[in-house]
């Protein structure tokens, strides 16, 4: 988990005492000077809060937040007050160009991973119903090899949290709102590396252990297993092909918005000839 940034990820709107003379009062209608004011900078994180709490949560529960975190993103980036800012912290755009590079192709291996996990686990369910044992091990062999990827792909996304971290913002004009954009980033590739590491774990648990129990039956014993055993470990494979389809759609949202998010980025920071 990525270190703290030392202030607060909410900004309460909390009025400030009442004045003494009354005409020096702001109209309600205009936003404040501070850029904290802004509804979209309190929303965005409102989204880093709701994906930094993130711990147990369903891959589709965690993927929804990821995207809502990235549209709350795309929306302040609109605004002149984040432009301005990531025009003045030139260091600020440049880290943020390439956090968001390497979380959308983290998500792109991501979706990749997905779908040579769903094959393994068709193949698997094709094996066991035909008892052939070389197909099922076959099949757990690729169900690894994604498995492990996934995890390298969680290493590679904490990385950048850690870049994040080291980014002094402290005493800088812009320090509130270059600092809202690169926790975003941050909490983003937290919540990511959580994501690709319980998908490993979910396959490992699922289907892996099931495949292995019957390819040592039919190995160890040369036998068939037991109908029942068999109808066990399918009902597990159906569970998790089941939770791989949740996810897949939601997984193109997010690799999307990230996509988007460095696209803006790049607009922002490149002059216009």
């Amino acid at each position: 988990m990525a270190p703290s940034f030392g202030r607060s990820i909410s900004f309460p709107l909390t009025p400030g005492r009442a004045s003494s003379k009354p005409r020096h009062s702001r109209s309600i209608s205009l936003p404040a000077c501070t850029t904290s004011s802004h509804p979209l900078l309190a929303e965005l994180n409102t989204r880093i809060a709701a994906v930094r709490s993130l711990t147990h949560s369903s891959l589709t529960a965690s993927l929804t937040q990821i995207h809502a975190l990235h549209s709350a993103l795309a929306d302040l980036l609109l605004l002149q007050d984040p432009q301005d800012a990531l025009h003045r912290a030139t260091n600020v755009g440049d880290r943020l160009l390439d956090a968001f590079l390497l979380l959308a192709d983290a998500h792109q291996g991501f979706q990749e991973c997905l779908i040579a996990l769903k094959h393994a686990v068709a193949e698997s369910s094709a094996a066991l119903r035909r008892c052939d044992a070389a197909r099922a091990a076959s099949a757990t062999r690729s169900q690894r090899r994604a498995e492990k990827e996934l995890a390298r792909l969680a290493v590679s996304v904490s990385d950048v949290s850690s870049k994040c971290a080291r980014l002094s913002l402290v005493g800088t004009e812009d320090a509130e709102m270059a600092g809202a954009l690169v926790e975003a980033a941050a909490a983003s590739s937290t919540a990511s590396a959580l994501v690709f590491s319980a998908a490993s774990s979910i396959s490992s648990c699922s289907a892996a252990s099931s495949c292995k129990k019957i390819t040592s039956v039919f190995s160890s014993f040369g036998k068939k297993a037991t109908p029942e055993t068999t109808e066990q470990a399918l009902e597990r494979l159906r569970a998790l092909e089941q939770c791989f389809d949740e996810c897949d759609g939601l997984c193109d949202m997010v690799f999307r918005s990230m996509v988007q998010t460095r696209v803006s980025l790049l607009n922002i920071m490149t002059p216009t000839i």
